[in-house]
């Protein structure tokens, strides 16, 4: 059993094995258990199965803690509290998504459960790739910062075009590499049905499949501002990938409560920006004052409290706004 002992990107191959036993557990109980059957979840059911989840991350990150250390621990919480809010985003346009092809409730979490399954894998490459890069060309982690710099600032004075789903190139490609049946078939993704010119029959993708690929695509790009970000936190692809998947879990079990009230959190978003600017300055601050690495408690408390704030002030200001009527 030495094998496990062996070090493996930065950890014991055993911290690894553990953590992808975790998600597989909690992957399993999810469908297996909690939603074994298709149905629609309530705000209740919502609440309480992301706050398992957060509980599990949470609880995950005193284990990082007591095990990598003060500043490990540190980093973990910065990390997921981060991701956590950039990717409340996320949930806008997938309500989009699910709008767009007329996707049931009923059949919601079974669209954003595979998606999370392709979250891992996207995440794993995208992180893999950005360790790799930062262990040889160090300089890059200038580049992410203001690559980071420049993102808050464009969140905080370029306002946000909606999204045009139906003109994803990435969907028009899934069109021409398999026909589109125009109607759902239960909770299939994909269905045989007759040809309507030709009268064989053939296999189509479902439109649940289609919102599939659509929300892979929404990760990646949602990836594009969260991965960046990570690595200016740390290093360590432990801590960033471990981050990144739990505060995903949870969000994802959260989107059925909050696609009801995202609207209550319009000013959360300056609140990120700013954390993203103080995010992408602090290795050019570090420089400045001769630190070899930026405190993790002021990190930790600078994220936190600004978030705090964002949310704090929504809330206030939003009260008594109705919620905005869904797309069609």
């Amino acid at each position: 059993m030495e094998f496990l002992f062996e070090p493996f990107m930065g950890q014991p191959l055993w911290m690894w094995l553990g953590f992808v036993t975790v998600v597989i557990a909690l992957l399993a109980l999810d469908l297996g258990v909690f939603h074994r059957k298709s149905h629609e979840i309530g705000v209740t059911e919502s609440l309480w199965t992301s706050a398992f989840y957060i509980a599990v991350g949470l609880a995950f990150g005193g284990w990082v803690w007591y095990s990598l250390g003060d500043q490990a621990g540190k980093e973990y919480l910065t990390g997921f509290l981060v991701e956590k809010t950039l990717a409340l985003d996320n949930i806008f346009v997938i309500s989009l998504v699910f709008t767009y092809f007329a996707v049931p409730r009923a059949f919601q979490h079974r669209v954003l459960f595979w998606g999370i399954l392709g979250v891992l894998i996207l995440r794993g490459i995208m992180i893999g790739l950005g360790a790799t890069l930062v262990a040889q060309y160090g300089w890059i982690l200038y580049i992410f910062a203001a690559f980071l710099i420049f993102t808050g600032f464009k969140m905080l004075f370029v306002a946000d075009k909606e999204p045009d789903v139906g003109n994803n190139p990435l969907l028009k490609l899934v069109q021409r590499v398999i026909p589109v049946w125009p109607q759902l078939d239960g909770q299939k993704f994909l269905t045989r049905q007759a040809d309507p010119k030709t009268g064989r029959w053939r296999t189509y993708a479902t439109p649940l499949l289609v919102a599939l690929v659509a929300i892979e695509f929404v990760d990646v790009i949602f990836a594009v501002d969260s991965v960046p970000a990570i690595f200016t936190i740390t290093l360590d692809p432990f801590i960033i990938y471990t981050s990144n998947i739990f505060a995903i879990l949870g969000l994802r079990a959260l989107y059925f409560a909050l696609a009801a009230i995202i609207h209550r959190f319009e000013y959360l978003k300056p609140a990120l920006a700013i954390v993203l600017i103080f995010i992408g300055s602090k290795i050019f601050i570090a420089d400045l004052m001769g630190l070899e690495k930026f405190p993790a408690t002021i990190s930790l408390g600078v994220t936190a409290g600004l978030i705090f704030i964002g949310v704090v002030v929504s809330l206030i200001k939003t009260s008594g706004k109705p919620a905005e009527p869904p797309h069609t």
